[in-house]
């Protein structure tokens, strides 16, 4: 149970490697995910279709016509 295997290690090495290595990894990943994000936000607005209002206001009564040419 105490012992440390080749696996853990690795996982060890990965991590450290992601988070002190080269020059802002951490902040070029973040920037990445955050690019991501705006992008896909980005093609959801897209793909809505604009309604545009012409300001009329819509009865919500119906109005039904006389028409006796259907009877008979």
């Amino acid at each position: 149970m105490g012992s440390v295997g080749p696996l853990q290690i690795v996982v060890v090495a990965v991590v450290a490697l992601i988070l002190f290595g080269g020059r802002g990894k951490i902040s070029s990943v973040m920037g990445d995910l955050a690019k991501g994000i705006k992008s896909f936000r980005k093609g959801l607005k897209d793909d809505e279709p604009a309604i545009e209002d012409g300001g009329e206001t819509i009865d919500g009564t119906a109005r039904r016509s006389k028409d006796t040419s259907a009877k008979g």
